[in-house]
């Protein structure tokens, strides 16, 4: 599955932008201030209607204008092309649309493949709080076992009615034997779903380790650490032991909606104690992890977007991070300038001398502006 084009129309500091894509590694070359981020950012929202920058998408709209919108031509292994549009207006709210339609978010989901994004803003899946990493790990399962995909949610609708059971009780509308079912519910959605993190984590911790040794961090250690565990019956033991807790405090204090995925190096968590350059290195190593799975399995390869990422990697390790990048799959990396490019990554490279307009030098590679 291929991305073959990105078009902003506008957002942000892009007025009105086309740029046609291929297979392997694309760069985008600029210096700062002139739209690359925005870029990826545009094919980001095309594909998944969502900003990896902010929670609200009106800060895409640029000044002085109603709407934000991008659109992604996505090519499928038959040849097939389809089209998914993600845009925001002030008075409108948001759209995402396949085909100039609108879908359910996981018939979107298969029109297009998965996305994974390294950026600066992206470090608080390193460093901030627990629930990005669940979250994260929760779409990676989805995207290497399909059928798994509805775990997550299926866990969240009984865990809110379970919230719902403890919120009455606590108004004096029931009595704690009503959570009898409720705990059934909960525990039945939560031993899957905890099987299937761990499976995932297990199968993603060697690749984690090896792609941040390469990084130049030994003894890296990725862990899933769940709140809650064991089958089914015994998680229900568990919430009913936990019931008077629960209806003190209000809500569930136990279960998979508290689980960490432990990120570390040299036995200390990054999350604490980890440089920024340590982060950057294991935000990168977790997403190589995810790449090789997705890969190992014959699933459908995850879209990289790579912005800034070779800022704080000397020559040796830029080299080792595009020799792994050419083992398959599609990549979108930006850079200030291509000398801080490997030559593999200089190959395809479309360059952004000003804002709004994107130009790579070539009349035939088709990158429009206007």
């Amino acid at each position: 599955m291929l991305v073959t084009a990105i078009e902003a129309r506008p957002l942000r500091s892009l007025a009105r932008v086309r740029v046609p894509l291929g297979p392997g590694i694309t760069s985008v070359v600029g210096p700062n201030g002139v739209g690359k981020t925005n870029l990826v950012e545009a094919l980001y929202f095309a594909l998944t209607g969502r900003s990896f920058r902010t929670s609200d998408r009106r800060d895409l709209i640029p000044f002085g204008e109603s709407l934000a919108r991008a659109e992604a031509t996505v090519r499928d292994d038959d040849g097939i092309e389809r089209r998914l549009m993600g845009s925001v207006s002030r008075t409108e709210g948001r759209r995402h649309l396949l085909d100039g339609e609108p879908a359910e978010p996981a018939t979107i989901a298969r029109a297009r493949p998965p996305v994974a994004v390294f950026a600066p803003d992206r470090l608080s899946l390193v460093k901030g709080p627990p629930a990005e990493r669940r979250a994260h790990l929760d779409g990676f399962l989805a995207a290497r076992w399909p059928a798994r995909g509805e775990l997550r949610k299926r866990f969240g609708q009984a865990l809110a009615q379970r919230n719902a059971m403890i919120s009455r009780i606590g108004a004096g509308y029931g009595s704690p034997e009503g959570l009898d079912v409720w705990d059934a519910g909960v525990a039945d959605a939560a031993a899957p779903l905890i099987a299937a993190r761990r499976e995932a984590v297990e199968e993603l911790a060697p690749a984690f380790a090896e792609a941040l040794a390469e990084l130049g961090l030994e003894d890296g250690e990725l862990a899933y650490a769940p709140r809650a565990d064991g089958d089914a019956e015994e998680l229900r033991a568990g919430l009913r032991e936990r019931r008077d807790a629960d209806l003190k405090l209000g809500r569930s204090s136990w279960g998979p909606h508290l689980d960490e995925l432990k990120l570390s190096f040299a036995g200390r968590a990054l999350r604490k104690y980890g440089s920024q350059g340590q982060q950057r290195a294991a935000l990168l190593a977790l997403l190589f992890a995810e790449r090789e799975a997705l890969l190992t399995a014959r699933r459908v390869t995850p879209l990289l977007l790579l912005d800034d990422v070779m800022s704080e990697l000397d020559p040796g390790r830029r080299e080792l991070l595009v020799a792994r990048l050419a083992t398959g799959g599609q990549t979108l990396i930006t850079a200030a300038d291509e000398e801080s490019l490997p030559a593999a990554a200089r190959e395809a490279m479309v360059r952004m001398p000003r804002p709004g307009v994107v130009d790579d030098g070539s009349d035939s590679a088709g990158a429009e502006a206007a």
